[in-house]
């Protein structure tokens, strides 16, 4: 307080500037770091061949085509189950269920449920999905324990949002007549449409990351899906994502490939993280006029 009426500058308060902005600037080398060397080691083995064959031995390729279509499969099917889900819970825990044991319960579960290891989702789902519904390795037993692993954070983020929009909207909207369930779909849910976008992005980021559970639960296969029945039986197949290819590619010392694959994964995030920004700004301007 002092030194803020004073206009002195205390010794402790350079330091701690100081402080935060090496903590600030050793965040961002580290992120150039990586970033760097990923790109150094891998983008070299990036080119249409690789993007656009599969891996094989007669026609002498080395490809990621049907990685890349499985880990689009696995995100469709994951989202396509989570986010109704996701967005219905927080609609019901924070518009219609009263504060109590049940909501502190639910809330309870879901945080929970975040913070377990993904390796355990895994054998869950091998087990229960796979053994128990006879889904096998396949990528609709690992969008199903994908699903239950982003759960938590499309719930969370949609209902952080719904808790941003003013009570004056509910109330005005309430005294003209509309339904509650009116209220929720033209006014809150549009109003809260960017932090709920934000969720399920940062989702697609999760499952595109993810490796553990779906070693488990997805396989590895690498083949593209046949036309016609089959790209709808490919579901029912193994699919390995590109996180697993690479995680296999690297087991085999196959240590080009695996580099070309990281740096594919990172410009998937970077994009990831650029639409987040982009979409949420963009709803943000349209909500304000």
């Amino acid at each position: 307080m002092n030194s803020i009426m004073n206009g002195k500058t205390r010794i402790s308060d350079v330091v701690i500037r100081t402080l935060i902005y090496v903590a600030a600037s050793i965040s961002v080398l580290l992120l150039v770091g990586i970033l760097a060397y990923v790109f150094i080691k891998g983008i070299g083995s990036v080119n249409w061949t690789f993007l656009t064959t599969v891996t094989s031995t007669l026609n002498k390729t080395v490809g990621i085509a049907g990685n890349i279509v499985n880990t689009v499969y696995i995100i469709v099917i994951t989202l396509l189950i989570a986010t109704p889900i996701g967005i219905g819970s927080a609609i019901y825990l924070n518009e219609y269920a009263k504060p109590g044991k049940l909501v502190r319960l639910i809330e309870f579960t879901t945080e929970t449920l975040s913070g377990i290891p993904s390796i355990i989702f895994g054998l869950f789902g091998m087990v229960f999905f796979g053994t128990l519904f006879g889904l096998g390795y396949s990528i609709l037993t690992g969008s199903l324990t994908l699903t239950l692993m982003i759960l938590p954070l499309i719930t969370r983020n949609t209902q952080e949002a719904l808790k941003t929009v003013p009570d004056s909207y509910r109330s005005g909207a309430l005294g003209m007549g509309a339904t509650k369930w009116y209220m929720i779909r033209t006014i809150l849910l549009p109003s809260a449409m960017p932090g709920i976008i934000t969720g399920i992005i940062l989702a697609i980021g999760r499952i595109v990351g993810e490796s553990a559970a779906l070693l488990f639960t997805a396989g590895s296969g690498y083949l593209l899906p046949k036309s016609g029945a089959g790209i709808f039986k490919k579901i029912f197949e193994s699919g390995g994502t590109l996180t697993i290819q690479l995680y296999l590619s690297m087991a085999k010392a196959e240590y080009s490939t695996a580099f070309g694959i990281a740096a594919v994964l990172l410009i998937i995030v970077l994009f990831i993280n650029w639409l987040t920004k982009f979409l949420t700004r963009k709803l943000d301007v349209s909500k304000r006029d």
